[in-house]
């Protein structure tokens, strides 16, 4: 393995063109591929009409897995049990034990029904039930990912879902332990070793043996991200997911070293992805730079942090705190470190962030791990409108209106009112017939 140079990028928020500049750096184009869109769609369409046959053929031409039939593809609940019991003590404890956190966390989440009754006896309020059927997409490829079966799964559980079905791409060895391990303490009914858009076909349209969801949730690839998207309509999805992202603001007070790792730490998960770090002291900008220059050649992953931070990493010199929380709302980021003195003062003017770590003991992993909120989370700058994924994704709300004979006669004026005026004679004269004679 080589020992990259880092070369990062330098901006100053309070000189002409920086909100030029930072858009470039963002260079937030989703999923504008053309080719890779027309073949995933050719692969949904096959998997719609061939079911199982198509699945099988594509998970032995993308995942080299020559599987004699799809059943072969499933785990079953025993068999993730074995993976549990098969664990070192020290992996399954952490693996509970972050469970654990994750579903109290979930559960202060959940929502109830309600309602409440007007004086003239009519009722009004809101039903909350849970989804039938939820599917999980579990990332895999390049590691495997048993946080993020708890992170999908837990809250679909704790949301009250009848069944969970998860797709994993192939793994083996300790990792398909994790993985499995992970999906018996997270409740996972169904499990599939099997990825990439034909997995999220599978979900969407259902197979012989693969059973149609009503959601689709989980992170992958630009394949499976594209196929979420286009599969929208046909079964809801939870986000469009980009590349993964983390913004530092930091007031100089923290350890370089820190900061350093925090930012490798995002990093390391692929080539796209982009570490940002705000501070309002230049020196201490080149005291975080020098320590990563420092600490590459101690990373397992040099090659790819060094890709990543070389393409997408920012230092970015602001005025103030104020000014750093300005610019970090400009980027809306997955997840942000105030990593300051009083971050509770900070946070007053944080508007848009997927995670907020708030000081300087919270970094970023320990949420992406056992912190308890899910780490599934938007990213691309759809923060400005899109929340961390969690119990409500997995819950439905059907509105109650149950009028009394009053309520109905009151309702009934304002309403044939705004009927005749929107020209829709059928409403208003539905809503007089309920007047009284």
């Amino acid at each position: 393995m080589t020992n990259p140079a880092l070369d990062i990028s330098f901006l100053t928020a309070s000189e002409p063109g920086f909100g030029e500049r930072l858009t470039a750096a963002l260079d937030r184009r989703m999923l504008v591929d053309d080719e890779v869109t027309t073949r995933v769609r050719a692969i949904l369409e096959d998997v719609r009409a061939r079911g199982d046959a198509a699945v099988l053929e594509y998970t032995r031409c993308f995942d080299g897995l020559d599987a004699p039939d799809i059943t072969s593809l499933a785990v079953e609940r025993d068999q993730m049990e074995q993976s549990l019991a098969r664990l070192p003590a020290a992996s399954a404890e952490a693996l509970r034990h972050a469970a654990e956190r994750i579903r109290r966390y979930h559960e202060a989440q959940k929502q109830d029904s309600w309602q409440f009754a007007e004086e003239d006896g009519s009722v009004y309020g809101q039903k909350v039930s849970a989804l039938e059927r939820a599917g999980i997409y579990v990332p895999g490829g390049k590691a495997s990912y048993p946080s993020s079966v708890l992170m999908l799964a837990i809250p679909a559980r704790v949301a009250g879902v009848r069944e969970i079905v998860a797709t994993v791409p192939l793994a083996s060895g300790v990792g398909a332990d994790m993985v499995f391990a992970a999906a018996a303490l997270a409740g996972v009914d169904r499990l599939f070793t099997v990825g990439g858009a034909q997995a999220i076909g599978a979900l969407a349209y259902g197979t012989e043996t693969v059973p149609k969801v009503d959601k689709i949730a989980g992170p992958g690839n630009i394949y499976v991200t594209i196929a979420k998207k286009l599969v929208f309509g046909e079964v809801g999805i939870d986000m469009i997911a980009g590349p993964t992202e983390l913004t530092v603001i930091c007031d100089g007070g923290t350890d370089p070293d820190w900061i350093a790792m925090d930012l490798f730490s995002q990093a390391e998960h692929d080539e796209q992805a982009q570490s940002i770090l705000i501070a309002t002291n230049a020196e201490y900008l080149e005291s975080v730079a020098e320590a990563m220059r420092r600490r590459l050649p101690e990373m397992e992953r040099r090659d790819i942090i060094a890709s990543s931070i070389n393409d997408r990493a920012l230092f970015i010199l602001a005025d103030n705190l104020e000014q750093a929380a300005d610019v970090s709302n400009r980027i809306a980021p997955e997840h942000l470190e105030l990593s300051v003195e009083d971050p509770g003062a900070l946070l007053e003017h944080i508007e848009h962030a997927g995670a907020i770590f708030m000081g300087r003991y919270s970094a970023e992993v320990l949420g992406d791990y056992c912190a308890g909120p899910s780490h599934v989370l938007p990213t691309s700058g759809t923060a400005r409108f899109s929340s961390a994924l969690g119990v409500p994704d997995f819950q439905k709300r059907s509105s109650i209106i149950h009028c009394s004979a009053r309520g109905a006669a009151t309702l009934a004026v304002t309403a044939a009112e705004l009927g005749r005026n929107e020209n829709l004679h059928a409403h208003a004269r539905s809503a007089e017939y309920r007047l009284p004679d």
